[in-house]
């Protein structure tokens, strides 16, 4: 059997002497890999790299098969951020994410749409690590751990919502959550429905720690499994750049 369709490149992995075993996110068919003959060679190293957009047509005998890939390269996402270690960082991250994240061969299709935008943000947009954030976000909400950020869970009131709880994943305002903030996780107010538009100092990092703490304890604990290294590189390298940030302030 075969199909074709389009994805991202999520990973590539050596297989023998040149061949590859690469992980797409594809639109149709969602997390699939297949086997790419020639994956590492000079033709095709530069097309496949994480965040890549490539046309891909699959063959295998049968469906539960590994198969094997054709691919073309449709748009070289990871060269245009080489100049750029956070947004690159940030890249590598959500593909490690998502590939160890979301089950395979089921289809996704609003998280296919939202890795492309985070790709066109970490691209175009100087609050990429906003985006970076909600999509996390999108991907709890899509393996049915979504948050809700819609009202205090203690009190029902929409307003002054600070926090989470790290048990529920409901919001909690700043007034119910009183002596017990500091076992609460800080809720950066741009993930609010009407929050601003401005990031404040930490929020990013914020953001990070909220959607890291359910991710490991939600997706990936259970499977005993850690949070993927390449998101825990870029929660220090943000973290640098806030403290350069505060050091330049206080100097």
């Amino acid at each position: 059997m075969n199909w074709s369709d389009e994805g991202y490149v999520l990973s590539v992995r050596r297989h023998g002497e040149a061949a590859a075993i690469v992980n797409l996110l594809t639109r149709e068919h969602g997390r699939h890999a297949g086997l790419v003959r020639g994956g590492m060679g000079r033709r095709l190293r530069g097309v496949l790299q994480p965040g890549n957009r490539v046309a891909a047509d699959w063959r295998g005998r049968l469906a539960e098969h590994l198969g094997a890939y054709t691919v073309e390269g449709l748009r070289d996402h990871a060269a245009a951020l080489l100049s750029d270690g956070d947004r690159l960082a940030g890249l590598t991250a959500a593909a490690a994410v998502t590939e160890a994240a979301l089950p395979e061969r089921e289809p996704h299709i609003s998280i296919h749409d939202a890795f492309a935008s985070l790709l066109d943000a970490l691209a175009n947009s100087p609050a990429w690590g906003a985006v970076y954030v909600r999509f996390e976000l999108g991907l709890l909400a899509e393996l049915g751990f979504g948050l809700d950020l819609s009202q205090c869970a203690a009190t029902g009131r929409t307003d002054d919502l600070a926090y989470v709880s790290p048990r529920t994943a409901r919001a909690v305002s700043r007034e119910a959550a009183g002596p017990y903030k500091e076992r609460l996780l800080p809720l950066p107010a741009f993930l609010l429905p009407d929050g601003p538009e401005e990031l404040a100092p930490g929020d990013v990092l914020d953001g990070l720690k909220l959607t890291g703490h359910f991710l490991e304890t939600a997706v990936f604990a259970p499977h005993n499994r850690p949070l993927p290294g390449p998101r825990e590189r870029l929660v220090e390298r943000i973290s640098r750049t806030d403290n350069s940030a505060d050091d330049t302030i206080q100097t």
